[in-house]
């Protein structure tokens, strides 16, 4: 197994004491699987990806991702996982306003030693930005924006890539379009996916679904 979660807790301050946002999930992900996490609002799917991704840290239980016990990690030991091993794209396109996407692209493959240029061209092809790789994100659509955070990902080769509702900004044409070039990419380089979503279609083209519901396993 390339992730492994076992008995999650996550709680939060309220006005009234800690919110239980995560109680007691275990998951597990194989290398090369992909997985949608979906449940209403509230109900702990972001929480878990930044939990897996070494963004916060639980209250109690274990998260090892491809051998690496990733609640025992330091912050520089999670940022370190974070630029090779398991790769995010959020909602939120997170792009350096000042690098142009082809420096953007390679931005987390160059921090983890992992930079290609060939590879990373490859990249901006497959994602259809061969013709944008001058042009700064300002100048780009949401649709190209989001095509250049799933590019840098991938450019690093991590074994995981986590992925939070990675078209939720987009419209419906362009979301499909978007989410299916990074399955396909995701299938070629082997990597595993696990995607946050509230849209049953886009869940629908997971190889498995994990329903959240009051911070468990529905």
């Amino acid at each position: 197994m390339l992730m492994r979660l076992r008995d999650i807790h996550k709680s939060f301050a309220g006005a009234e004491g800690p919110v239980p946002v995560l109680r007691g999930v275990d998951l597990e992900l194989a290398a090369g699987e992909t997985l949608a996490l979906t449940g209403e609002s509230g109900s702990g799917k972001s929480t878990l990806l930044h939990l897996v991704g070494g963004l916060d840290r639980p209250d109690s239980g274990r998260i090892e991702v491809a051998g690496t016990e990733v609640t025992a990690l330091d912050d520089s030991g999670r940022a370190k996982l974070r630029r090779g091993t398991v790769g995010v794209v959020f909602q939120q396109f997170n792009l350096i306003p000042s690098l142009n996407v082809g420096d953007n692209i390679a931005f987390q493959a160059r921090l983890a030693g992992r930079h290609e240029p060939e590879q990373a061209q490859a990249l901006a092809e497959r994602l259809g930005l061969a013709a944008h790789l001058s042009k700064y994100p300002e100048q780009l659509s949401g649709g190209q924006q989001q095509r250049t955070a799933i590019a840098r990902t991938l450019a690093a080769r991590p074994d995981l890539v986590l992925a939070d509702e990675p078209t939720g900004n987009l419209d419906e044409a362009t979301a499909e379009e978007v989410l299916g070039a990074m399955l396909a990419l995701v299938e070629e380089t082997g990597a595993a996916l696990m995607m946050v979503t509230h849209s049953e279609h886009h869940a629908a083209r997971m190889a498995r679904r994990l329903h959240l519901s009051g911070g468990q396993v529905a």
